[in-house]
This record gives structure tokens, C-alpha cells and sequence, in this order.
């Protein structure tokens, strides 16, 4: 019974939050409101807070933040025209599309009586619902491909048919100009000695290359790669060097401080472990239609469960893809022996 009253005390709470008389049938949630949900679950994942997490009005339309022009500085001849302004943000009429997302959970009776102990029942629930969307949308960011009408987890286990990430909106800028769809001539991009790239050093300057000159020297830049490559560089170090204690301990500590062709080093929460990206934490964002969120909470017996069905229109946005390149993580290969696998 205890159990029944706290669950029974959490919908009628949230009942008061959205302003609706119950959350058993569904709702649109105000934008008021939702913004101050959508930052609650910024909150739960370090990599959402330092990107952009943007409401919008529609669901297509024009980039909001593009990046900064570094051609600024001219000079005018006053006598046979006028002076003339130029726009700060890099735009260049570039466009975002949003897709409806269902971010849809449960919990079983099972669960709900064993939590019944909690005074805080109500926010250890809603954190952990809040953690789940957040680690889903920045997984998503990294693996979605596309946006297809109904999705499957079978065939796509990482939601690569639940929206265009990051990497994709990459992929399919310039038709892959700025983009390693392929490496060697069997389509390998093999990054260890006798590779295409002897370390990760040459492999980071190689995609640093291929950022647009105007952007290249910028200080916000951050190198992302994936823990199977900075683990292959470590074993390396370790198989040359880290014979003793103390050759160990320098060893990580180099690794921790390490910075790549100059650049800072980050692997971001769902990072492909084998992949490598060059941009800035400014230039990635998701867009969020701030009318579009809907939510309701009811309860199924016919399934021992408590079901929480929440839904948004989002995309994913590269602002600017010129200052963004990397590696197809899918065709990287490293040194393991003799072997590249």
C-alpha cells in the first residue's frame, strides 16, 4: 500500500508541475516548462552542457549560430561607395530538419516496491529517466543515420535509424569532401606503424587538414577520439617503455595531459571507440522544437508496469561544417601483433 501512495503522490505532483488536471493521457507541456526539463537533463551528461541545446519555433529552418567570420577587417574608398557590413556568423542560408523522437520508459511494480524505502522516490525516478534520455541523445548523436519512419533496434542496435547525428550530417556535407569516407584502396584506414598513419599525431594532423584554412588555427578546437585508439597508442607506449612501476606511472600521466597534432583531447560520453573528430563544442547543437514536447505517465497491470511516454521534435546540427572533419569510424582499423583488425 505504501508503495501505491508514493507512486499515487508522484503522478499527482507532476500533475501540479505541468498544470493539467491528470498525466494519464497525454499532454503538451508548456514552453516554460519544458525548457526547464530540458535543462534538468543537460544537467545528467558534461558533454550536453558544453554544447548548444536550442529550442526552436519550427520544425524547418535556418541554422541559428553558424560560427564566427575571421574576415572581418576591410577598408572602404568612401568617395565612390558606401561603406558596407558584414554579417559576424557564417551562416550562409544553411538548414536544419527536425524529427520526432519517442524517448519511452517504464517501471515494474517489482522496482517501484523495492524503491518504496526511498523518501525521494519521486526524484531518484525522475533523475534516473532524466540520465537515460541524456545518454540516448548523445548516443544518438554520434550513430544516427537517418530518420526512418518506424525504428528498428534489432537491425539498428545503436538508433542509427532514429535521427541524422553529427557525423552524418558531416558525411553528407560536399558528398564526403571534408569527410574520410574511405582510406587505403581496400576502404581501411589503418592507424599504427607500417598504417596509413604511423600514431594517432599523424592521423589527428591529417583530419586537421581538412578543416576549411579559415578555421584551421582556431583555440576552440578539441580533438574527439574514441577509447579503442587511445588505448592502442597506450599499449604501444607500454609495450616500448612501460617495463617498471615508475615507466608506468609516466606513461599514464602523458597520456592523461597528452594533446594530439596541438590539439586538446576529449572522448565524450558514446564516442565510437574508434572514432576521430575535429570540430568545437560550439559548433555541434541539437535544436528542439519547444512545443512539440508531450508527455504521459500511466499505469498497466496487464504488464505489472508504470509506462512513461515522452516525445520531442529534435535535430542535430553542425553549424558549421567546415570547421569539422574526421575518420569513417566504421572503416578504422589498428595493430593488434601483426594483424590489423
Amino acid at each position: 500500500m505504501k508503495q501505491k501512495l508514493l507512486f499515487t503522490a508522484m503522478l499527482t505532483a507532476m500533475a501540479s508541475t505541468y498544470g493539467v488536471n491528470s498525466v494519464a493521457e497525454q499532454f503538451s507541456i508548456e514552453p516554460s516548462v519544458a525548457q526547464k526539463l530540458m535543462d534538468k537533463i543537460v544537467e545528467q551528461e558534461t558533454f550536453l552542457a558544453k554544447i548548444n541545446v536550442m529550442p526552436v519555433d519550427e520544425l524547418k529552418g535556418e541554422k541559428i549560430f553558424g560560427s564566427v567570420s575571421p574576415l572581418l577587417a576591410k577598408r572602404t574608398n568612401t568617395k565612390v561607395g558606401e561603406r558596407q557590413t558584414s554579417d559576424v556568423m557564417e551562416l550562409d542560408n544553411k538548414f536544419y530538419e527536425l524529427f520526432k523522437t519517442e524517448y519511452d520508459t517504464h517501471i515494474t511494480y517489482e522496482k517501484i516496491d523495492a524503491w518504496a524505502k526511498f523518501p525521494d522516490f519521486r526524484d531518484r525516478y525522475a533523475k534516473y529517466v532524466r540520465n537515460a534520455i541524456a545518454l540516448s541523445r548523445v548516443n544518438l548523436g554520434w550513430y544516427g543515420t537517418h530518420a526512418a519512419p518506424f525504428t528498428d533496434a534489432v537491425a539498428f542496435p545503436n538508433n542509427e535509424d532514429a535521427n541524422k547525428g553529427w557525423l552524418q550530417q558531416l558525411r553528407e556535407f560536399r558528398s564526403g569532401a571534408q569527410w574520410f569516407l574511405e582510406g587505403s584502396e581496400d576502404g581501411q584506414i589503418r592507424i599504427g606503424e607500417g598504417g596509413d598513419f604511423p600514431n594517432l599525431d599523424s592521423a589527428v594532423l591529417a583530419a586537421l587538414q581538412m578543416i576549411d584554412p579559415i578555421h584551421r588555427k582556431n583555440n576552440d578546437l578539441v580533438a574527439f577520439i574514441g577509447n579503442d585508439l587511445l588505448g592502442a597508442e597506450q599499449a604501444v607506449l607500454y609495450n616500448k617503455q612501460g617495463q617498471t612501476p615508475s615507466e608506468k606511472e609516466r606513461i599514464a600521466n602523458v597520456l592523461v595531459t597528452k594533446t594530439y597534432a596541438n590539439l586538446p583531447v576529449a572522448t565524450p560520453t558514446g564516442f565510437p571507440p574508434r572514432g576521430l573528430l575535429i570540430t568545437s563544442y560550439e559548433n555541434l547543437s541539437i535544436y528542439w522544437q519547444q512545443t512539440s514536447m508531450r508527455r504521459s505517465v500511466m499505469d498497466n497491470p496487464k504488464r505489472d508496469r508504470t509506462e512513461d511516454y515522452q516525445s520531442i521534435n529534435e535535430g542535430y546540427i553542425v553549424e558549421n561544417e567546415e570547421k569539422a572533419a574526421g575518420f569513417e569510424f566504421a572503416n578504422v582499423k589498428i595493430k593488434s601483433g601483426a594483424d590489423w583488425v
